[in-house]
């Protein structure tokens, strides 16, 4: 008795789908650049696309809360940038490019331009380096808000604390990936 779908192909391409049911379908879960089978670990994938943001969010809490509980830029840009590094071992070097559009040189001196004139700014209205003042908004929905100038400070140190993990990530990374690449490289 022989199988009547090896004659017109479809056991081929049953065979086909076989190997490849672990390719994601959703559009979520591609990052525009797909590694070598071999190399992929589907598992860290999924949860790093999951988690990434909500280590996100909570980074942009630590930010904003610095001010009167812990936290602040310094500790908001190490989570920020971990969330990153979770990115980077799930996807590859390619794959921090889906996600964050500037290059880490620019994100280092935006923060850097921001968190100085912060510091310089009180001096321009007759006051001292790093004078701190505060202001209260009137917002419809959520009430008086209360921002600190210190606030933009931490923002800055914040971008830079970042745009130094992503440049680390991009420096060592590329270099790990030219050894693999190199003839006679990979893993031992």
């Amino acid at each position: 008795m022989t199988d009547s779908r090896a004659s017109d192909g479809q056991g081929e391409a049953a065979e086909g789908a076989w190997f490849h049911s672990d390719a994601p379908a959703e559009r979520w879960l591609l990052s525009g650049y797909s590694r070598d089978p071999r190399e992929r670990t589907i598992l860290l994938e999924l949860v790093a696309r999951v988690v990434f943001p909500t280590v996100i969010v909570f980074s942009v809490y630590l930010l904003f809360a610095g001010h009167y509980r812990s936290g602040g830029g310094f500790s908001g840009g190490l989570v920020a940038g971990q969330a990153f590094v979770l990115r980077y071992l799930a996807g590859g070097r390619l794959d921090d490019s889906s996600t964050v559009s500037m290059r880490p040189p620019v994100l280092i001196g935006i923060g850097l331009t921001t968190a100085v004139l912060t510091g310089l700014v009180p001096v321009l209205f007759g006051g001292v380096v790093l004078e701190s003042a505060s202001f209260t908004f009137a917002v419809p929905l959520l009430g008086k808000i209360k921002v600190v100038s210190s606030l933009f400070l931490d923002i800055g140190v914040y971008l830079l604390i970042l745009g130094v993990v992503l440049d680390l990530l991009r420096t060592l990374g590329s270099g790990i990936e030219a050894d693999i690449a190199a003839p006679g490289g990979g893993p031992r």
